[in-house]
């Protein structure tokens, strides 16, 4: 019991190093990412304030962002 203790206290121990590595700094989104974003934001709220769910809010969601990309 002993023996097990201590192995996961070392195993713990070397992977310390590992967590504390810093993470990869994250891109800014491009325009074309953030006009998406927007769009997507814009057509959920109509699709929301239309009480929209299931089916329908999929079929309106897709509608609707093809006519914002296109428009």
């Amino acid at each position: 019991m002993r023996s097990l203790a201590l192995t996961l206290a070392l195993l713990s121990c070397a992977a310390l190093p590992a967590m504390a590595a810093e993470s990869k700094p994250r891109k800014a989104p491009s325009h074309a990412q953030q006009a998406q974003h927007e769009r997507m934001r814009q057509c959920s709220a109509t699709a929301k304030e239309r009480s929209l769910h299931g089916d329908p809010r999929k079929a309106f969601m897709k509608e609707c962002l093809a006519k914002r990309a296109a428009g």
